[in-house]
């Protein structure tokens, strides 16, 4: 019976939806750094690419989803949603400086 053994090219194609919310994540962190006025954006920015990688998990298969994969696919699905929902809610909610 052979095994079938995961080369570079197969392992690199799962990465690629944690890349994406990894992108996303760090996008949103340097909106936020640049400057005062920008930290919503970069916050929105975030909790956005927490709920495209929900969406990613669900709509993946399990083997496919790499390492967005942590628990069972509902876990994941709560975690992720429920992380960039509660970023978004913080950055529409928290009131700015005033001036």
């Amino acid at each position: 019976m052979a095994t079938r053994d995961a080369g570079p090219a197969s392992r690199s194609t799962r990465l690629w939806p944690l890349l994406v919310v990894l992108i996303g994540v760090v996008l949103g962190l340097v909106i936020a750094v640049l400057g005062a006025q920008t930290w919503r954006l970069g916050c929105l920015v975030i909790g956005t690419s927490l709920l495209v990688g929900a969406v990613i998990r669900g709509a993946l298969p399990g083997r496919d989803a790499g390492l967005l994969q942590v628990r069972s696919r509902p876990f994941d699905i709560t975690v992720l949603t429920l992380g960039g929902i509660a970023v978004i809610a913080l950055s529409i909610v928290v009131p700015g400086r005033p001036g």
